[in-house]
């Protein structure tokens, strides 16, 4: 026994309630524990702990101690050396955190089934618009020959001998603590609480078949690429009657050759001849509903953003569209016929040399377009 005072050891009053003496034994004994504390005398502290939680977590064992001392523990024990005591869900709370596990949470309650994903791709008009899509993958389901007992038809699981149906053994084990009773899953069933005799031969006792899914599935407009979509209870098959899991739609969006997104915009750069640009005029330009018009005033700069309101983007959850923005760009012929050299020289010659610098380049005047 320690000489110690065991309020004192585990830093409690003497008026601390149950939950109060938990919580310090929780903390201290993960400070001590030896296979996180190295220091020398870790395992004589942890020890010590043990042995004073061991009688405070006592209701008789403390009220002797609080009326007669350790003196008044006579052959009662005043730890785990010498008396046998079921810590094992609070050490497993306490050494889970350490790598450390009982398995007493692999019993047969219901478990959720795992969450699988998949990648749908898309071209950049389903993403606007949204489409019904037809996807298919795989995931194990239910056995259609044994229903999912395992069992081949004609034949039942029966009970495991070794656990008696509770899916788990227990067994006493000898430690520098003293005796400690331990849960770990049953090795003969694994923790089912049941043994198969006669397994299923189309699924070799699993209770579950790989098959292979075919869905239709609704994509929303304006999803992006990289969206996810999820679809309950499409995953894996859940365990002991624990829901199925969710299946993941990644949705990879094709580029497409004319347009470009940013966010619920779609932009547009169009090239425009040097004609139209300074004398001005209508051209048909493509947007993602089709062509539509778009009056050019003269004297158009390179650079210039033209606004199509509604042609962007649908808001998910919402009704309104982005908008599409038409940045325009001047083209300058690489060649030139004779006559429309004549007439570049004529032009040129009426315009003259004089060349002005400018403060902001191209680049910031579409920066600034673009609230970038």
């Amino acid at each position: 026994m320690s000489n110690r005072d065991y309020y004192d050891i585990l830093g409690v009053g003497r008026n601390a309630g149950d939950d109060e003496i938990r919580s310090a034994f929780r903390k201290l004994a993960r400070q001590y524990h030896p296979d996180v504390n190295k220091e020398h005398d870790a395992e004589e502290k942890f020890k010590e702990i043990n042995e004073a939680y061991g009688v405070l977590s006592d209701p008789e064992k403390r009220a002797r101690y609080d009326r007669f001392g350790k003196a008044g523990l006579g052959n009662m024990g005043g730890g785990f050396h010498d008396y046998t005591a079921d810590f094992s869900d609070l050490f497993e709370e306490i050494l889970g955190g350490f790598g450390f596990s009982s398995g007493r949470r692999s019993r047969r309650s219901p478990r959720r089934g795992r969450d699988l994903q998949m990648t749908v791709a898309l071209n950049f008009e389903e993403a606007v618009f949204g489409i019904e899509k037809e996807i298919e993958f795989e995931r194990d389901d239910t056995c259609s020959r044994c229903s999912g007992s395992g069992a081949e038809p004609g034949s039942t699981p029966v009970t495991c001998s070794t656990c008696n149906g509770q899916g788990e053994v227990r067994q006493v084990r000898q430690t520098f603590l003293g005796q400690m009773v331990q849960s770990g899953i049953c090795p003969a069933c694994g923790g089912r609480g049941e043994v198969i005799p006669s397994p299923c031969r189309t699924c070799h006792g699993k209770g579950l078949e790989r098959r292979k899914i075919a869905k239709k599935v609704s994509i929303p407009a304006g999803v992006d690429h990289g969206t996810q979509i999820r679809l309950a209870g499409e995953g894996a098959p859940g365990e002991f009657g624990g829901p199925n899991g969710s299946l993941f739609l990644v949705l990879e969006v094709k580029p497409h050759k004319f347009f470009k997104r940013r966010e619920n915009d779609i932009l547009l750069n169009l090239d425009i001849n040097v004609a139209q640009a300074a004398l001005g005029g209508e051209v048909q330009v493509p947007t993602i509903d089709g062509e539509d018009t778009l009056k050019i005033p003269a004297g158009t700069q390179p650079g210039k953003v033209f606004t199509i309101k509604g042609k962007g983007v649908p808001y998910l959850r919402r009704k309104d569209r982005g908008n599409q923005l038409v940045i325009v760009n001047v083209a300058i012929p690489g060649k030139l016929t004779k006559e429309q050299r004549e007439l570049f020289e004529k032009l040129a010659g009426s315009l003259g040399t004089t060349v002005k610098p400018q403060e902001k380049g191209f680049l910031d005047w579409l920066n600034e377009a673009l609230g970038g």
